[in-house]
């Protein structure tokens, strides 16, 4: 259900219902907020026609968003040009990336993509990220709660969420956002979790505080 010709299959009949033509309200928000993150490295996981990328990018962070589905890269990159942005957009399945980019990113962002994968995929989801940041990076995540039976897109708690991510990482925050778009009030989360320093599994070089 989650390979890439389902998705591209998707986005070919018309079907993404995940895709709200826009950045999602609480990541714009957050830029415009005291709790902004300082510019860096992101890594935007599953980002479809790149609305986020294009968002984090317009921010002066250095972007790359990823997805498996050629029409979702196609359209981001096609966007991308148009409005002269600097996100880049890479074809690739989001758990390879450990290999390419090796505690390379300052941060992760996560939309529509944890509640996209099968809930069986999410420790490996978990372990891609840790593994793709750098040491003390973030994932900045805004998480689909809504708790409907069946999937895509799956639910979650936000005790599952914090079962899932702990203790590799650090929970900074996660609390209910007020801005969701219509049809996903009171359905979200915006999470934002730590590399957890004294994590045994990851190099003790090179540190970067992250604020």
């Amino acid at each position: 259900m989650t390979n890439s010709e389902y998705w591209e299959n998707r986005y070919q009949v018309g079907t993404a219902r995940w895709d709200i033509g826009q950045a999602a309200p609480p990541f714009v928000s957050l830029l415009n907020s005291p709790q902004a993150p300082k510019p860096g490295k992101v890594a935007v996981l599953g980002c479809g026609r790149g609305y986020d990328a294009l968002l984090f990018a317009q921010y002066g962070f250095d972007v790359i968003g990823i997805d498996f589905a050629p029409s979702a890269i196609a359209s981001a990159t096609e966007l991308a040009q148009a409005t002269g942005s600097s996100a880049k957009f890479l074809e690739r399945d989001i758990f390879e990336l450990s290999a390419e980019f090796p505690h390379y990113f300052d941060y992760v962002l996560e939309h529509t993509c944890f509640c996209a994968i099968a809930p069986s995929q999410r420790l490996a989801y978990v372990k891609l990220v840790r593994e793709i940041l750098q040491p003390q990076g973030r994932l900045i995540g805004l998480f689909f709660t809504h708790s409907r039976s069946g999937g895509p897109p799956f639910g979650s708690t936000p005790t599952e969420i914090r079962n899932h991510f702990t203790p590799d990482f650090e929970i900074l925050s996660l609390e209910p956002v007020t801005n969701s778009v219509p049809e996903r009030q009171g359905e979200e989360h915006l999470g934002v979790f730590q590399v957890t320093v004294s994590n045994p599994r990851l190099e003790v070089g090179g540190f970067r505080q992250i604020t």
